[in-house]
């Protein structure tokens, strides 16, 4: 594959070049950019397969390359060392990234699912997902993008009804009593949901509070959910809890 960095970093630019060198030996860097401008000309110029895109740039982001380059014929892999609204939308239109400082295992997870994605010749849907959500930073997203063994499943927020841990997998329980498993665990999506609409019961489950139908205090309590479920509701959960479901 075709490969370019682009990584105002100096120290960050030449950490992926021997990387690739030594250990990803079927990417082949064509070029590495330190800006907005130059990486718009790289990419326009080589034609990659591939870039590494970092987020946060001292005069513009990679999202401002995005929307400037001619065809987004490529995948990316984007690299921030930020935790804020950015990298939330980038876990929620499922696009690849990889912290700062980069662990070699997740780079090497994040390269392998790009190649698989190539051979399958599948259009990386994740890149127009993102830009959307991006161009409504005020707004709560509306949907969530989740990536299956199949593919994309593009899902409502609303249509969640609750989620479930099963170790490092996650199942998304939806309306139609339609289940979604993804490989990434219950945690990162407590972090990722808006906390108004969504709220960690217990260690195994999130629940979407609007599908809340009863409470039951038997046995420390349960939560009766839409679909039928009965999820019980941990002791040091029960007083936040109630608070948000008797103030919808």
């Amino acid at each position: 594959m075709k490969t370019v960095i682009i990584e105002d970093e100096y120290h960050s630019r030449e950490f992926l070049k021997t990387v690739m060198a030594d250990m990803l030996p079927d990417l082949t860097l064509v070029g590495m950019a330190d800006s907005v401008p130059t990486g718009v000309t790289l990419i326009n110029q080589t034609a990659p397969d591939l870039v590494f895109l970092d987020v946060e740039m001292h005069a513009g982001t990679g999202f401002d390359l995005l929307e400037q380059v001619g065809q987004r014929g490529f995948d990316v892999i984007f690299t921030t060392a930020y935790d804020h609204y950015a990298l939330q939308a980038i876990k929620f239109s499922a696009a690849d990234y990889l912290l700062k400082p980069i662990d070699l295992d997740e780079l090497h997870v994040a390269v392998q699912k790009v190649r698989e994605r190539r051979a399958s010749q599948s259009p990386n849907l994740a890149l127009d997902r993102l830009l959307q959500t991006l161009k409504q930073p005020t707004a709560d997203p509306q949907t969530i993008t989740l990536a299956t063994s199949d593919g994309l499943e593009f899902v409502s927020l609303p249509d969640i009804v609750r989620l479930e841990a099963a170790g490092a997998y996650t199942t998304f329980h939806l309306k139609g009593n339609r289940k979604i498993m993804v490989s990434k665990n219950l945690k990162e999506y407590e972090q990722m949901l808006p906390e108004k609409h969504f709220f960690r019961l217990h260690n195994s489950h999130i629940v979407n509070l609007n599908e809340v139908r009863r409470m039951l205090k038997t046995d420390g309590g349960y939560a009766i959910l839409s679909d039928g479920s009965t999820i019980m509701i941990s002791p040091r959960k029960k007083e936040e809890f109630l608070r948000l479901v008797t103030s919808r």
